[in-house]
Formats: C-alpha cells, sequence, structure tokens
C-alpha cells in the first residue's frame, strides 16, 4: 500500500516592506509662502521610499520634512542638500536631482521604515515662484 504524504500549504509571504506596495501622492499648485501637509498616512504601515518635486523658486528655501510617528526623520531645504552635496547616490538616503525646471528631493534607505502611527511628508516654502510641489510615497502594510 502506498503511503501519500501531505504537504502543508503556507499562505504566500512577503519580505518585508513589499505586501500590498501602493502610492500616495500630494500636490500644491501654486505653492505661495507657507507650510503644506502633502503627504498624511495613519499607521500601521511602511515606508519605502518618496520623492518631492518642486517647480519654480528663487532661493532653494523649501524645506522638506518627514516624520515618523511624531519623530523628524527628514528636514532640509533644497539649498542646503545642493551645498552638502547630496547629489548623488549615497548611504544616507537623500538625493537632489535637478532639471531645467525642476528640482526633485529623493528620500529612501535599503532597509524600510516601519512607523505605527503616521507618516507625514510635509515642505515649508520660505521663497517666492514655486508654480508647484508634488509628491509621491510610496507604503506598504504594516
Amino acid at each position: 500500500m502506498k503511503e501519500e504524504t501531505e504537504i502543508a500549504v503556507r499562505p504566500a509571504q512577503c519580505a518585508p516592506g513589499v505586501c500590498d506596495p501602493e502610492r500616495t501622492q500630494g500636490l500644491q499648485a501654486p505653492a505661495p509662502r507657507g507650510g503644506y501637509k502633502l503627504v498624511v498616512l495613519k499607521g500601521p504601515g511602511i515606508f519605502l521610499g518618496a520623492h518631492v518635486s518642486k517647480q519654480g523658486g528663487d532661493t532653494g528655501l523649501t524645506f522638506v520634512s518627514l516624520d515618523i510617528d511624531n519623530r523628524n526623520v527628514v528636514n532640509l531645504s533644497y539649498a542646503a542638500a545642493e551645498n552638502l552635496g547630496f547629489t548623488q547616490y549615497n548611504p544616507y538616503g537623500l538625493v537632489l536631482l535637478q532639471s531645467r525646471f525642476t528640482k526633485t528631493f529623493t528620500i529612501g534607505w535599503p532597509s524600510p521604515l516601519r512607523f505605527r502611527s503616521e507618516l507625514r511628508l510635509s515642505v515649508t516654502v520660505n521663497e517666492d515662484n514655486v508654480v508647484q510641489i508634488l509628491a509621491n510615497v510610496i507604503h506598504g502594510k504594516g
């Protein structure tokens, strides 16, 4: 008599941060001087990466801020990112990319960052002539 072997089937498991990924977008157009919450996510969740693109502006004194569970993770202006040399890939996770019309601030680390209650991506515009600010956050379920 042949013995049948039963194989337990496990549900598919995801690597941390890649289960059910999605993109959440925020836009402020125009963007006069002031503060703007571009993306607010309620947790739990996992932060994978983000970008904030700014069109226009005279001085680069628009600040990008990322807060996770009420702790500030990033707070840097476009001008400071350029002056500090964050203009190419680096292990710190912040890169400023520039074209003729836009400056894009990218945020992302090799390891996902978990948040329990809230993730907030915001900007403070301290310069004139900012036409628009566009942000995208890639996140997963926690």
